[in-house]
């Protein structure tokens, strides 16, 4: 399971930042990249650490499982490691839905100075951030392939990435960037799901 893991977490890699980021260039002549040259120790240079992080102890969790780390044996279970299958593979899939879905307005982190589309329609009509929702699935999925402890400490570092990410960087950009716009969507979009993390309504 440990290289059906690994071929996964690859191919979301490739997909999701390497190709998905050449089809934007060719389409708009930009990759999508930004947050390059962050000032150290603000809250998107702490995300994009945290994130790469991440990324890195993902490939090495079914890694570490090859060489021969051991398994965390009250996770380990035939019916998990099925389901997580299932749960990634998915994960990718809605990863790449989610991306094309944004079109143009796609991007890897926050310019400042930059006015893009608020995207409502597709997943976003269902959560404010599908494509992170998607990747925290991938990475859950694949803890649940390899149960070992660099898988467990991967999905762990993803999920606080993406809260910082979303919660202290984006929100705060798209209120100031859409205004009532965007409030007014998130008091009836969950943040990473339909119902759960909606924004208070704003007055009228």
């Amino acid at each position: 399971m440990a290289i059906a893991a690994l071929l996964i977490y690859l191919v979301w890699a490739l997909l999701a930042f390497g190709l998905r980021s050449l089809l934007q260039w060719r389409r708009t002549g930009d990759t999508g990249w930004r947050g390059t040259g962050l000032r150290p120790n603000t809250l998107q240079w702490w995300a994009r650490l945290l994130f790469t992080g991440a990324l890195l102890l993902g490939a090495a969790g079914p890694i570490t499982d090859l060489a021969g780390l051991p398994l965390i044996e009250a996770l380990e279970h035939p019916a998990a490691r099925v389901t997580g299958l299932v749960v990634a593979v998915l994960g990718v899939l809605a990863t790449l839905a989610a991306q094309t879905s944004m079109d143009a307005s796609w991007r890897i982190g926050v310019d400042e100075h930059e006015r893009t589309t608020l995207v409502t329609s597709g997943p976003f009509a269902l959560a404010r951030n599908p494509i992170f929702t998607a990747m925290i699935a991938t990475a859950l999925g694949l803890a649940a392939m390899v149960p070992n402890p660099v898988s467990l400490f991967a999905l762990a570092l993803t999920v606080l990435a993406i809260e910082l990410q979303v919660r202290a960087v984006e929100e705060p950009y798209l209120r100031r960037l859409h205004g009532t716009a965007y409030t007014t969507y998130a008091a009836h979009v969950g943040r990473f799901l339909p119902t759960l993390g909606r924004l208070p309504t704003p007055p009228n």
